[in-house]
């Protein structure tokens, strides 16, 4: 019988033996959206550089989105840092305190500030012209920075060469930037390229706050034949102000994005800015679903280009928009907002 026993015990120990081993070799996996989190724990810190037409409709394309993948507002954490990069520091600090799982950079001086949020936390960014000068990603495909997001890069020979459509006996093109912004600065760099091939000359006029534009504006529209404006957040905050200027002289506004058409700008050629909302929710979806950054490629939005013209603009310029434009089926007329 006592030998019966022991055999028992020693079974016993055995088995007890075998699940110790088997617990201590399993890895347990980071708990996901469609495992064992819910969307009641999820805090997405969200930091918008000021408000504007073309980030007021990526945020709004946003948040729409979010809601549609079962996110609420209790999940948001929304600040807008109004313009001031000081502003946006403390933004991103208060991200970091507020420990959010997934940290959201709209514009490309909020993704450069957002760098420091990296270092814990997955970021997305938005609207951002190009995130390898800017410093963000390595190349486009490899996110290794724990950065990813969509990108709003220009292509400014399409937009010039609308231009040229119109004023095809144009020699000088003005352009109004702010320096300090890297997507400015970019673009600058192809405008250049452009006209250099094309024997134009570039008027400029530096801005570093909304409150210069316009004085700028009304010097450079009366040296130039046509301005060209990027989706420079500067300008873009005051593009009403930049419009009604370029109005007075008579002077066409080309711009970076289709808001700033919607704000009284001429034309341009581009994206529909709904659409980087929208995937960037889909990509701080995927992250939280447990999808690695560095698995998550910039999304470029270089294809599927619009014509946008503002007829109301067009009509107070006394522009006649060509049936070549008219009939193509990428041509969406905007009337001022």
């Amino acid at each position: 019988m006592k030998k019966l026993c022991a055999i028992l015990v020693f079974a016993v120990l055995l088995l007890a033996g075998c699940s110790t081993t088997t617990t201590t070799t399993t890895t347990t996996s980071t708990p996901t959206m469609t495992e064992e989190a819910s969307t009641s724990d999820v805090k997405i810190g969200v930091i918008q550089l000021v408000d504007h037409t073309s980030l007021n409709l990526i945020y709004d394309s946003f948040y729409e989105q979010l809601l549609n993948l079962g996110y609420t507002d209790d999940n948001i954490e929304f600040i807008n840092a109004n313009g001031d990069m000081v502003n946006v520091e403390t933004a991103v600090n208060t991200l970091i305190s507020d420990q959010v799982d997934v940290g959201v950079a709209i514009t490309t001086p909020v993704a450069q500030y957002a760098v420091k949020l990296a270092e814990t936390t997955p970021v997305v960014f938005s609207a951002v012209t190009d995130p390898i000068a800017a410093g963000l990603v390595t190349t486009l495909e490899q996110t290794d920075k724990n950065i990813t997001g969509t990108s709003d890069a220009l292509d400014v020979s399409k937009i010039m060469d609308l231009a040229l459509e119109f004023n095809p006996d144009a020699t000088k093109v003005g352009y109004i930037y702010n320096p300090g912004e890297a997507n400015s600065v970019a673009s600058y760099e192809q405008l250049q390229a452009y006209c250099d091939d094309k024997g134009l000359e570039i008027v400029t006029a530096s801005v570093t706050t909304s409150a210069e534009l316009q004085t700028a504006t009304s010097v450079v529209a009366s040296k130039v034949d046509f301005i060209f404006v990027s989706n420079d957040n500067t300008v873009a905050e005051g593009m009403q102000v930049v419009a009604n200027e370029a109005l007075k002289a008579e002077v066409q506004v080309y711009t970076g994005a289709d808001s700033m058409v919607m704000d009284g700008g001429f034309a341009t050629i581009g994206i529909d800015y709904a659409d980087l909302g929208i995937e960037t929710a889909n990509m701080v979806d995927a992250i939280l679903n447990g999808t690695a950054v560095s698995e998550i490629p910039v999304k470029v939005f270089n294809s599927d280009l619009f014509i946008y013209i503002n007829t109301d603009t067009a009509e107070a310029l006394g522009v006649t928009i060509p049936d070549s434009i008219l009939n193509n089926s990428k041509y969406v007329a905007i009337t001022n907002q």
